[in-house]
């Protein structure tokens, strides 16, 4: 008779939530939101997370149906599959209010309706959308916290 093979396997799995937020997470990906979002803000060399990724972040953060303050960010992110959704070594504690408030005033210096129509756009070419007409006001979106 042939030998037999015990084999003891142990395996750690750790089971993070994704919920929606993969589908956003990858349709943010598909059009290259965090390209966009880097190649207008600039990256530094030290930056743990960049610009793009907190982004991405805040946008999958408000459509995660949770209305929280800036400063409990990396507690709602803490829940999720953070490097799956954000990228390889993103932790939730790098998404803190610090960081997210510098990312909204460089945003806001560069100016929100130039990004907005940026982004808009190439989501329009990703998906082929045909135009008759353009209505391009973003003024109706707002963050508190």
């Amino acid at each position: 008779m042939g030998n037999s093979v015990k084999m003891n396997l142990s395996l750690n799995i750790e089971v993070k939530n994704l919920d929606h937020l993969g589908i956003v997470a990858g349709i943010i990906d598909e059009i290259g939101l965090v390209d966009q979002i880097n190649k207008i803000l600039g990256q530094h060399p030290q930056e743990k997370v960049s610009a793009g990724q907190v982004v991405k972040a805040m946008i999958l953060n408000g459509l995660g149906f949770v209305s929280g303050t800036l400063y409990m960010f990396p507690k709602y992110m803490d829940g999720y599959a953070c490097e799956h959704l954000l990228g390889e070594g993103i932790l939730p504690e790098y998404l803190n209010d610090d960081r997210l408030g510098r990312v909204l005033d460089q945003l806001y210096l560069k100016g929100l309706s130039e990004i907005f129509t940026l982004i808009a756009l190439a989501a329009v070419k990703k998906y082929r959308v045909a135009l008759s007409s353009l209505h391009l006001d973003s003024s109706s979106m707002h963050l508190h916290g």
